[in-house]
């Protein structure tokens, strides 16, 4: 569902740094950025307020009135965010001061809908992609686009060029070489899934130091991403 306003009450922080917003989190407060047509602003939300303004029927897609210290309301979506890795909690949000009159561009979930009649002779249905890239009003942008796949038989490949967009929304992805699912039969099922064990058995054999390395940077990454920018 498109078209969900919900207002969020958010506090300007003063105070930076990653010992600051470790404190809040400890308290139960969502530090993030806002940012707007002009300057950015370290904005502070609660976790409470912020989960329930995400799990509204309009998703991570919702049109946030988000007030500063009860100020003016400013028009934003949900830019980014990081989640605790071991409690999946917000950590951090990034919210982007929108237009309700210009298009944005964002990526939107894909939901297959429906038994794939190739599934009922053996076939294995697939998704291919999770997500495809649309553009739209901040108020028109879906929260998922449902592909109906009942129709596919075995060897049967669904495409973007296939289904409509919904209306106010122009897929950006390429329709002829986006393919969304597709129904193999068994046996070639059984092919990919032994090539992938074999490449992934070669692959333990021989654990180097640069994969070590990629892991370690990795980690550094993701605590540099969960700390303000101020």
């Amino acid at each position: 569902m498109a078209g969900e306003r919900i207002k969020l009450e958010v506090s300007e922080r003063t105070s930076l740094g990653s010992s600051e917003s470790r404190r809040l989190r400890k308290q139960g407060i969502v530090p993030g950025i806002l940012y707007g047509r002009t300057e950015p602003v370290a904005i502070a939300v609660g976790e409470r307020e912020l989960r329930a303004a995400l799990t509204t029927s309009a998703g991570s897609h919702v049109v946030l009135d988000v007030a500063v210290d009860s100020g003016r309301e400013h028009s934003a979506i949900l830019k980014d965010y990081q989640r605790d890795k071991v409690r999946g909690t917000i950590t951090h949000i990034d919210l982007q001061e929108v237009r309700l009159d210009q298009p944005i561009q964002t990526a939107v979930v894909v939901t297959l809908v429906g038994e794939a009649a190739g599934t009922k002779e053996g076939g294995v249905l697939s998704q291919v992609v999770n997500e495809v890239n649309v553009e739209a009003l901040p108020l028109e942008v879906p929260q998922h686009i449902e592909i109906d796949v009942s129709a596919l038989q075995i060897g049967d490949s669904l495409r973007l060029a296939d289904i409509e967009a919904p209306a106010g929304v122009t897929f950006l992805d390429d329709p002829e070489e986006t393919v969304l699912a597709s129904v193999a039969a068994p046996s070639r099922v059984e092919e990919l899934e032994g090539e992938e064990g074999e490449e992934a058995a070669a692959e333990g054999e021989e654990p180097t130091a640069e994969g070590e390395a990629a892991a370690d940077g990795g980690e550094e990454a993701a605590d540099e991403a969960a700390s303000d920018e101020g």
